[in-house]
């Protein structure tokens, strides 16, 4: 499986870090989608790739991380397919899997720590999702479909 990463200039130390443990825990393809240094850069560059990258079916998930997590998911959020989900603490990680289906995870690097983003993203990456929620997945679905017309060709 492949999963897409990012993150803006505050997010890039815990992105290397993340990169390893989810290479070694996981064994997923992991693509980078940068930034690739501390020099400030502007989250949404970022955060619209790793969501193409899900949206488009090159990637199963995708990891973004900025100083809150905020930003990231609103910008994510904005491509069709995509469900991202700020995940700070280990109930929101399980529950945006289990009842929200989300593809997208998205980090606070100002918020959370090294220990804490590993845990949170173990419990993201192996938190299945519960079919009972489907029907609401399906209603995200079709507003995206007929309300604002993605996914028609």
């Amino acid at each position: 499986m492949k999963l897409a990463i990012g993150c803006d200039h505050g997010g890039y130390e815990l992105k290397e870090k993340l990169k390893a443990f989810i290479r070694k825990e996981f064994h997923y393809e992991v693509i980078d989608y940068g930034t690739h240094s501390n020099d400030a850069v502007d989250y949404p560059d970022f955060a619209f790739l790793v969501a193409a990258a899900v949206a488009e079916g090159h990637c199963s998930v995708g990891i973004m991380i900025d100083g809150a997590g905020l930003g990231s998911s609103i910008v994510a959020n904005k491509l069709p397919g995509v469900r991202a989900a700020v995940c700070n603490d280990l109930f929101a990680a399980r529950n945006s899997r289990a009842h929200n289906q989300a593809n997208v995870l998205t980090l606070g690097s100002n918020i959370i720590g090294k220990g804490l983003a590993e845990e949170i993203v173990k419990v993201w990456l192996t938190t299945p999702f519960e079919e009972r929620h489907q029907k609401r997945i399906d209603k995200i679905l079709r507003l995206e479909r007929e309300i604002y017309g993605f996914g028609k060709n």
